[in-house]
């Protein structure tokens, strides 16, 4: 090789290698300014609260991780379902805020946070609602009320597929939170329509090759980077120059812990669920839908689907939020969680004040309250 070409091979050697070192210096430049600003979260004790641990071995012998929190002689137990690549944790808000007043399960989803590992085949939707139906039967003796975020709303979903008796008996309430009745696979991504259609063809070729080179790349993520906290805070939160550095970190945390053959063995279960029609089930309970409104995982459109599929449901949509909603917005949701609760108690009352016998009074008052009763019931 002549020197001249040597001369510009090392060119452009050294020209790329100081564009990629100048960019790891911008990049620890920005993370560095966002880290100095005042964080109010810096002191929240993220993935720190914890219950009565309990471990659900399911039929088919996975181990599924679950803690019990609060009074356990709460007349009503509330289920929180996580979602892709989270765990338990991510309901920090939720936990600490309802702890007081509610019994709570938390449980890892299998394959996620500290449940066993399975198949491949067995990484689906409906296997999720059968999971849960178990941990329904062993943790939750009365009544309940079902919160599912993302994946975890998928789940509620397949469970109503294939165990519709358990709604408006056992379960008495469902907020489904940043999720998907199905179609995912047509989601823009934000993105405009050619490289949209460009990206969905090429992901699951990609999921493929991370799923059979997960260990190097495990190895890889163990450690977290500027660019991951990057990314996780422009595409997890609505409004990046508001959202604590700390949260960022906490989320960035419950996704890297994830395995990454994990992340893509559970991918073709996300992009083929369809359980539109298991959205009829959820018409005997309250329901709650909520999304941010810039959610870009799960648009707005696929909680205003589930709403018109759902006439009683109260849609929410929360501005400036996205996918990560949850722990981005969490008095928001924290309210719209109350106010299911509420409606929930209400729903239960309602027997009770009709059926209630009448004092002692006239006996056309009686009467009337008597026609009363018939036309509510």
């Amino acid at each position: 090789m002549s020197r001249r070409k040597v001369g510009i091979a090392g060119a452009i050697v050294g020209t790329a290698s100081a564009g990629l070192a100048a960019g790891a210096l911008a990049k620890r430049y920005a993370v560095g300014r966002i880290r100095l600003r005042p964080d109010l979260e810096s002191s929240e004790p993220f993935g720190e609260l914890r219950g009565r641990q309990v471990t659900v071995k399911t039929s088919d012998g996975v181990e599924l991780h679950a803690e019990v929190d609060g009074p356990e002689d709460a007349p009503l137990t509330i289920v929180f379902c996580h979602g892709y690549t989270l765990n338990l944790d991510s309901w920090h808000y939720q936990r600490r805020d309802l702890r007081d007043t509610y019994r709570m399960v938390f449980w890892d989803q299998r394959c996620h946070g500290r449940s066993t590992r399975t198949p491949a085949e067995d990484c689906t939707i409906d296997r999720l609602g059968f999971d849960l139906a178990e941990i329904l039967k062993t943790l939750v003796p009365g009544p309940c009320v079902l919160v599912g975020h993302s994946m975890g709303g998928m789940t509620v979903m397949a469970l109503a597929d294939s165990h519709p008796e358990l709604f408006g008996e056992k379960i008495r309430g469902v907020a489904l939170i940043a999720t998907s009745a199905g179609r995912l696979a047509e989601i823009t991504l934000g993105l405009p329509a050619l490289i949209s259609k460009a990206v969905h063809w090429a992901t699951p070729p990609a999921m493929s090759v991370l799923g059979r080179r997960a260990a190097l790349i495990d190895r890889g993520r163990q450690a977290g980077t500027d660019l991951s906290f990057l990314a996780l805070r422009y595409l997890g939160f609505g409004d990046p120059s508001t959202i604590s550095p700390t949260v960022v970190d906490f989320a960035e945390s419950m996704i890297r812990s994830t395995p990454t053959d994990v992340i893509a063995d559970f991918y073709p279960a996300l992009m083929s669920h369809d359980k539109l029609s298991a959205l009829d089930v959820l018409n005997k309970v309250p329901t709650s839908v909520v999304v941010g409104e810039k959610d870009w995982l799960t648009p707005v459109e696929h909680s205003r689907a589930i709403a018109t599929g759902l006439p009683s449901a109260r849609l929410t949509v929360i501005p400036g939020a996205s996918h990560l909603v949850l722990l981005e917005k969490p008095a928001e949701v924290g309210e719209a969680v109350t106010e299911l609760l509420a409606a929930v108690a209400a729903a239960d009352a309602e027997p009770a004040a009709v059926l209630e016998a009448p004092g002692p009074d006239t006996a056309g008052t009686q009467a009337q309250d008597d026609s009363k009763a018939g036309d509510v019931l």
